[in-house]
């Protein structure tokens, strides 16, 4: 026996473990014997993994003269060895250039020019996914301008460029992925009339088939998938969060990954990197051909988020073309936790959730594991620009952090089979509506005639005492459904049925017609503090003192009726801190009265212009926007279905004691369902806030309020109405002559004389650019509620740093503590006139500009639901 080694156990105790294992697998059974390595088995490092071996591989230098091979041993071939793929009668036209160290690749250094069609034919070894990537750099040379070379590049069904012309003096590579069918496939490079065609380099290379699932959810509708088969696909974005630009030698599929810097907000971000080999990679279902370790490693999380509970998210906007579908691939790897089930998150892509409370522990079973999800964007919800975002789950404990470390963006072919355009491989343009729409339109119509006259024959064949036997409700109004005698009765059995009713609607308190006369003094005049089309809005106390706002509707008004109706529809199942709360209602007889909490401060607009209020500051201005703000994009994404206002203006954004900004009147509301991109609606409104768009089409959408709300943001600004005859032509409409002096870059120019030295530059530049992008002439090109408030937010911060820097100069500035400075009293404002209840009363108006008295008086702020007759009452 060697020595130092340790001497055998002896016979017994041999057997005895023996013994003991054979009694373990009998009483256990070998079912409950786990292996140690069972969980690590169930991911792998990128080694691990078969690298792929694309069964076709054409790759063509055009114009060169020899092979190049770049890193990896990608080995593109000259013209010479290529030339039994092209088919070409021109003009045999090529050029070359020395080193360049501007361009990235030598691909760029040679390019292959055609005066007429080209057409590269390839065999296809396996259909499937294929790559099919193009180099373009426009080489200086004699007789060409390839700069202003024009041309268009289609396969067999699909038009891949269409009318291409370089945009910039830069090299550019264009990537598509499409779905081969055919044993030949055809690239055919056309001029456009006039014009040359050319090429640096062509792929054409097969990719792996598990790099898409052919089926991905939808975001919108949820719980919807979009077959991807028969789609095809061209790379608009893919980028390395968190990390530098990665090259074609990074990715083993010969992808590039740019840096996503130039698109993510850095304020709310932060990167972090770890060693590619800690990523692992699923077994079941994951490879690093979907994105490489490098990609993986790297990544972007809220900044400081350890120290302090974070108020933003961290988003990441790109340009898109909202005519199109488009695949987005988000890629994530927890890089950051210490141990499982400490990240949760939600993401956004356009506002819209599209994981909720995304956790990585449980999906993975482990740390630096990489997982990824897809979704469609349909064009028909698309919006430009698209928009990510992550953000930490607030009801969570502790440790609150989000994080991406990958994102993808492809263009999908449209109907057309084009990536580039309404135009099909033959020429053919998308038509318009078919002849079945339009029939199916017509009869729509005709019914909706139909209806209309059932309702005209309902009201002449009314009973002639309805009013003393009824509610106005009870026959015509489908307030309550099921019942259509919910007024009649004694009053015990009305205040019984209100309140079943309002209970189960969600309709709040049901007040009795008696008890709103004592809240307001029996409708007293001084009690009224708004007026409009709808009737008067007065101040009333009820129970033990609490203030209300009752809005009592004129049974003479046309617009009343589906006014009442609505805002009751909307506001009973709306809550949000910035809107304005329904209490109650009351529908006794013809009354139509509907009570809600009492905005101490009344509405935004007498705090700019029309009353002698103290003026507001820029950032309490800032402040009241981005509280509206809010209170929008709960409307709009927040609610169970869309929610668009319709009548956003200064006079209904109502401010409390503490000037929180609440949106009120939501009489004209319409619900968006989740199928429709618009409302096809009568145009309703008020003056010098009404979308173009939605006035020529009569289409409604949630870009309208958007556009509405950009002319608060400058009246905010201002201090001036929306419409003002009074003043120059060129003046009358704030939104057109407000974006005049934006467009000079000289909007300090009007703004309100109280903010001027006010209002730190940066502050206004992103508070002028949000409001710029909310005025754009169509809906595609305006922001979501989310990016504007995002934008307001974000200006406030601006400002906000501003003072406190101000501030600190001024500390330091200050006099020696031995003689402190005597700093004069300043004099208190004189307070407005009151009634004993400390509610303002009306004040002869007083404006900053004379010029502006009469509009005022036609757009008085008190007047909380003003209406506009000319547009079908309001």
């Amino acid at each position: 026996m060697p020595r130092g080694s340790p001497s055998p156990p002896p016979s017994s105790t041999i057997m005895a473990n023996i013994l003991v294992a054979f009694v373990c697998l009998i009483f256990i059974g070998p079912s409950s014997v786990i292996p140690v390595s069972a969980q690590s088995d169930s991911t792998a490092p990128a080694k691990s993994f078969p690298a792929f071996t694309p069964s076709d591989n054409y790759l063509i230098n055009c114009g060169s003269t020899s092979p190049t091979t770049l890193p990896g041993n990608r080995a593109f071939q000259p013209d010479e060895t290529t030339a039994k793929y092209l088919a070409y009668s021109g003009r045999d036209l090529h050029i070359s250039a020395p080193d360049n160290k501007n361009v990235p690749s030598p691909m760029y250094l040679s390019a292959k020019i055609f005066d007429s069609e080209a057409t590269y034919t390839f065999h296809v070894t396996s259909p499937g996914l294929h790559w099919i990537r193009l180099y373009f750099y426009p080489l200086q040379n004699n007789e060409f301008n390839l700069q202003t070379a024009k041309f268009s590049v289609s396969v067999d069904t699909l038009v891949l460029l269409r009318d291409y012309q370089m945009e910039k003096n830069e090299p550019v590579m264009k990537e598509f992925l499409v779905n081969v069918t055919t044993e030949r496939y055809a690239i055919k490079f056309a001029p456009s009339q006039g014009s040359i065609a050319f090429a640096n380099a062509i792929e054409f290379v097969t990719a792996p088939g598990k790099l898409l699932d052919y089926s991905v959810p939808l975001l919108f509708p949820v719980s919807q998938k979009f077959d991807l088969s028969t789609s095809n696909f061209e790379t608009t974005y893919r980028l390395n969060v968190g990390g530098a630009y990665l090259d074609a030698t990074n990715d083993t599929l010969g992808r590039s990954w740019l840096s996503d810097e130039p698109f993510r907000n850095s304020a709310t971000g932060q990167a972090v990197t770890v060693q590619p080999s800690v990523i692992q990679y699923p077994t079941a279902g994951g490879s690093p051909l979907i994105a490489p370790p490098t990609v993986y490693s790297s990544a972007v999380k809220m900044a400081d988020s350890e120290t302090t509970i974070p108020n933003f998210n961290i988003s990441w906007t790109m340009d898109i073309d909202t005519s199109y579908t488009y695949l987005i691939r988000l890629h994530f790897c927890d890089i950051i936790s210490k141990s499982l089930n400490e990240l949760y998150f939600n993401v956004y892509i356009n506002d819209k959730m599209a994981i909720s409370g995304l956790d990585l522990s449980s999906l993975t079973q482990r740390l630096s594991t990489a997982f990824y999800k897809d979704f469609v964007i349909d064009a028909s919800s698309a919006s430009n620009p698209l928009s990510v975002k992550v953000s930490p789950v607030n009801d969570v404990q502790g440790f609150k952090n989000a994080i991406l470390n990958g994102l993808e963006v492809f263009r999908m072919n449209n109907s057309m089979g084009s990536l580039d355009g309404q135009y099909g491989v033959d020429g053919t343009k998308s038509s318009g509506p078919s002849k079945t729409v339009a029939y199916v339109g017509f009869a729509m119509m005709f019914g909706a005639f139909v209806g209309l006259g059932a309702i005209v024959f309902k009201w002449q064949k009314r009973p002639q005492d309805w009013q003393k036997r009824n509610s106005f409700s009870s026959w015509l109004l489908p307030l309550h459904a099921g019942d259509t005698s919910f007024m009649a009765g004694s009053k015990a059995s009305l205040s019984r049925k209100s309140q079943f009713f309002s209970s189960n609607m969600g309709l709040g308190r049901y007040f009795s017609f008696a008890e709103l006369s004592d809240a307001t003094n029996n409708w007293e005049s001084t009690a009224i503090i708004g007026v409009g089309g709808f009737g008067n809005v007065y101040y009333g106390e009820i129970d033990d003192g609490t203030k209300v706002a009752v809005k009592r509707g004129n049974p003479q008004s046309e617009q009343g009726i589906n006014e009442f109706q609505t805002e009751i529809q909307m506001l009973s199942k709306l809550r949000h801190r910035h809107l304005v709360s329904l209490i109650g209602y009351c529908d006794e007889n013809t009354e139509m009265i509907l009570v809600y909490e009492f905005m101490q401060n009344g509405p935004f607009r007498d705090h700019l212009y029309g009353k002698n209020f103290p003026p507001l500051t820029w950032k309490q201005r800032l402040e009241i926007c981005i509280g509206s703000a809010r209170g929008l994009h709960y409307l709009h994404t927040g609610a169970s279905t869309a929610i668009i206002h319709r009548d956003v203006k200064t006079t209904n954004i109502l401010l409390d004691e503490n000037l929180v900004a609440k949106m009120a009147d939501f009489g004209l509301s319409k619900d968006c369902l989740a199928n429709e991109t618009h409302v096809s609606t009568a145009v309703k409104g008020s003056f010098g806030y009404l979308d173009p768009e939605y006035f020529r089409k009569q289409q409604l959408t949630d870009k309208s309020d958007v556009y509405s709300f950009g002319v608060v943001l400058l009246e905010a600004l201002c201090a001036r109405p929306a419409i003002n005859p009074s003043l120059p032509r060129e003046q009358v409409n704030l939104a057109e002559w407000g974006m005049q002096w934006k467009k000079k870059g000289l909007l300090d120019k009007i703004i309100d004389p109280t903010l001027v030295g006010q209002i730190n530059p940066e502050s206004m530049k992103k508070f002028g650019e949000a409001a710029e992008k909310c005025l754009a002439e169509y809906g595609t090109d305006r922001p979501s509620m989310g990016d504007v408030l995002w934008n307001l937010e974000y200006a406030l911060q601006l400002q906000e740093a501003s003072l406190q820097g101000k501030a600190e100069e001024e500390n330091k500035a200050s006099s020696s503590p031995v003689s402190p400075a005597i700093v004069a009293p300043t004099p208190a404002p004189v307070p407005a006139p009151s009634t004993p209840d400390n509610r303002p009363v009306s004040t002869p108006e007083q404006t900053r500009n004379p010029a502006e008295l009469q509009t005022i008086d036609d757009h008085s702020g008190t007047k909380m639901f003003d209406q506009f007759g000319a547009l079908n009452g309001r």
